[in-house]
C-alpha cells in the first residue's frame, strides 16, 4: 500500500526516476486479451467479473496479499492444557482474502446455473491468482470437489449447498453448526506420490455404513478445510472417501497434522502431512473404483491448475510494462529501448496465447454439460495445457524481474512472490511426464480425443501458412502416436499448434501472425527477446499495456 506524502527530496539526493505505485487499479478492464477471452465465449455478468478486478488490483488487497505471506500460518497440535485440536492459525489477511474470493463466486458460480459458469469462474480465479494465490488452492478444491461428490448424492445433498453458498465461514466447527464449507484434497503418500495405487491406507466398514480409515498422507493441501476428498484400500480395492473434520457425532475427526510443509512459495496457504488414525470417512462413489471417482475432481483442478500460471504471465507482464514506461535509463524509457521492446512484445504474444488457451478450454468445460464432442477434448486439452502453460511461465516471469532490475529481486515488490509461486502448478495434480503420459494415453485409447482434437485445428487452417503446417505435424504425430520417451515433444507440438488455431479466431491478426511467426517457425529462439521474425511490435504492445 503507497504511504502518505513521502519524502522525495533528501539530504544527499533527490528521489527520482522511481515508477509510481501500480495499484488501485482494474486487473480486469486494462487486460485486452482477458476481456477479449472472455467476451468470446459468450459468458454473461462480465461487469461481476469487472467488479472483482477492481477489487483485485486495489491497493488494500495488495496489502492483504503483503501481510499473509509475511505471517505463514501456524500449526496448533495442542492447546494450552495438552489436549490435542490439530488446527491452524491464518493471519487475518489470509482470512480477508478467502472472504473476497469465495464471497465473489469462485468455487460456487461454475455450479449455480450461469451462463458460461466455468468461464465465469476461471475469470474470478484469474483475477484472484493476481491479487494472491495462495487463498486459490483452497477455493480450487472446493470448486472441484463438487465434480466428485455427485457420485454420492446423499453426500452431495449435505455438502454441496453449504458449498454453493458464496460465503467464507473459517470458524472450527461440525458441517451442519456453519454457514458454508471448504472442501480439500489428500491423496499423496510417502512411498507413491503420483502412483497413487501404491498408497497403504487402509479403510474398515462400521456397523453404520462409514469407513475407519488408518494411514498416512505426504500432503495434505488447506487442512483446516471441514472435510477431505482421500483414497483409501477397502477389500474391493482402492477407494475414494470424503473425511471430515468433525464426526458425524460433533467430535473432532482422528485426523492429526504431524507437521506444516515449509515451502518454496505459496507461503500464505498451508499444506500439511496428516495421519489418520481410525478416522471417520463416507465412501464416495463405487467400492474400489476411488481414481475413477477422483479423477473428474482433478480435471476440474488441471484447470486452475492452467489458469493460475496464465495468471501469473499477465501479472508479471503487466508490472514489467508499467516498470519499464515509467524508467529511463541512457536518456530513454526504458520501453523505448529496441532490445527490450522486443523481449516485452515477445512475452506479450506468450501471455495472450496462453490466456487465450486457458480460456478455450474453460469453455469447453461448459459445454461438455451436454456435448459429447466437448467432452472429449477437455479430456485431451486439459493436460495438453497444463503441461505447456506451466513449462513456459517460469522463465516468463524470471523475464519480468530481469526487466526491473536490480528492484524486481527486492521481497517489497511483487514479482519475487510470483516466481516462487510459479513452479507449483506444474507439481500440482501431475507433474510434466504424469501429464504427457495422460495426453498419450488419451490419443491412444481414446480415439474420440484425437478426432475433436484435429477438428478444432482444422477450423483454423488457412489463416497462416506455419499455422498450416503445425496443424499437418499435430495430425500425424496424432495418428502414430510416439513411444513414451518422446511424449513430451508430442504435447508441446500440439500445446503450439493448439494456441496458434486458438488466437487465429480470437485474437487481432497482428497478435495471431506474431505468434505463429515467433512459434512456429523452424528457427523460433529459446530465448525472449530474441526475434528474428518481423511482427508489428508497436500493436503488440499496445494491446498489452495496462491502460491505467
Amino acid at each position: 500500500m503507497p504511504y502518505r506524502d513521502p519524502r522525495i527530496h533528501l539530504e544527499t539526493h533527490d528521489v527520482t526516476n522511481q515508477p509510481p505505485p501500480f495499484e488501485d487499479i482494474n486487473l480486469f478492464d486494462i487486460d485486452r486479451a482477458l476481456c477479449t477471452a472472455v467476451a468470446h465465449v459468450g459468458a454473461e455478468n462480465t461487469g461481476q467479473v469487472s467488479d472483482f478486478g477492481a477489487r483485485c488490483g486495489s491497493a488494500a488487497v495488495a496489502e492483504w496479499a503483503m501481510q499473509a505471506n509475511r505471517n505463514p500460518p501456524l500449526l496448533k497440535t495442542f492447546d494450552r492444557y495438552g489436549e490435542r485440536i490439530d488446527e491452524v492459525e491464518f493471519h487475518p489477511a489470509y482470512h480477508a482474502l478467502m472472504t473476497m474470493g469465495l464471497e465473489a463466486g469462485i468455487a460456487s458460480i461454475a455450479w449455480s446455473g450461469a451462463n458460461a459458469g466455468h468461464v465465469l469462474h476461471a475469470a474470478l480465479e484469474f483475477l484472484m491468482s493476481q491479487a494472491e494465490p495462495g487463498v486459490c488452492c483452497p477455493m480450487t478444491m472446493t470448486y472441484a470437489s463438487v465434480a466428485a461428490l455427485r457420485h454420492q448424492p446423499e453426500l452431495a445433498a449435505l455438502w454441496t449447498p453449504k458449498i454453493l453458498t458464496s460465503t467464507y465461514d473459517p470458524i472450527s466447527a461440525p458441517a451442519p453448526e456453519k454457514k458454508a464449507v471448504t472442501i480439500g484434497m489428500a491423496m499423496t503418500e510417502k512411498q507413491g506420490g503420483s502412483d497413487v495405487r501404491a498408497n497403504t491406507t487402509r479403510a474398515h466398514r462400521n456397523a453404520d455404513g462409514l469407513f475407519s480409515l488408518t494411514g498416512h498422507k505426504w500432503f495434505c493441501s488447506a487442512p483446516m478445510s471441514d472435510a477431505f476428498l482421500t483414497l483409501a484400500h477397502t477389500e474391493a480395492g482402492l477407494s475414494c472417501f470424503l473425511v471430515p473434520r468433525w464426526t458425524k457425532g460433533g467430535e473432532r475427526n482422528a485426523i492429526e497434522l504431524m507437521r506444516l510443509k515449509d515451502k518454496l512459495g505459496d507461503r500464505a496457504n498451508a499444506s500439511a502431512e496428516i495421519e489418520y488414525r481410525g478416522a471417520e470417512a463416507a465412501l464416495v462413489g463405487e467400492d474400489g473404483r476411488g481414481v475413477r471417482t477422483i479423477i473428474e475432481m482433478v480435471q476440474h483442478t488441471r484447470l486452475d491448475c492452467i489458469i493460475a500460471p496464465a495468471a501469473f504471465m499477465r501479472q508479471a507482464l503487466a508490472n514489467a510494462l508499467w516498470h519499464t514506461a515509467h524508467r529511463t535509463a541512457f536518456q530513454r524509457k526504458l520501453i523505448d529501448q529496441p532490445l527490450m521492446r522486443s523481449v516485452l512484445a515477445d512475452m506479450a504474444i506468450e501471455s495472450e496465447a496462453a490466456t487465450a488457451l486457458a480460456f478455450r478450454i474453460a469453455r469447453s468445460f461448459d459445454e461438455a454439460q451436454s456435448e459429447k464432442t466437448a467432452a472429449s477434448f477437455q479430456r485431451v486439452a486439459t493436460p495438453i495445457g497444463k503441461y505447456w502453460v506451466n513449462k513456459r511461465v517460469v522463465n516468463f516471469v524470471y523475464e519480468a524481474m530481469e526487466a526491473h532490475g536490480g528492484a524486481g529481486y527486492i521481497e517489497e515488490g511483487v514479482v519475487p512472490r510470483i516466481y516462487r509461486q510459479s513452479p507449483l502448478n506444474s507439481i500440482w495434480e501431475g507433474s510434466g511426464n504424469v501429464i504427457c503420459l495422460d495426453v498419450l494415453r488419451a490419443l491412444s485409447r481414446e480415439p474420440g480425443s484425437r478426432d475433436v482434437l484435429i477438428a478444432e485445428l482444422e477450423t483454423a487452417r488457412g489463416a497462416h501458412a506455419l499455422l498450416d503446417q503445425a496443424i499437418e505435424r499435430a495430425r500425424s504425430i496424432m495418428t502414430n502416436p510416439p513411444d513414451e520417451g518422446r511424449a513430451r515433444r508430442l504435447v508441446e507440438d500440439l500445446a503450439l499448434a493448439l494456441q496458434g488455431a486458438v488466437l487465429a479466431r480470437t485474437a487481432p491478426s497482428f497478435v495471431s501472425d506474431a505468434f505463429c511467426a515467433t512459434r512456429l517457425s523452424e528457427s523460433k529462439s529459446l530465448s525472449y527477446g530474441a526475434l528474428d521474425a518481423k511482427i508489428d511490435v508497436d500493436a503488440v504492445i499496445a494491446r498489452a499495456m495496462p491502460s491505467v
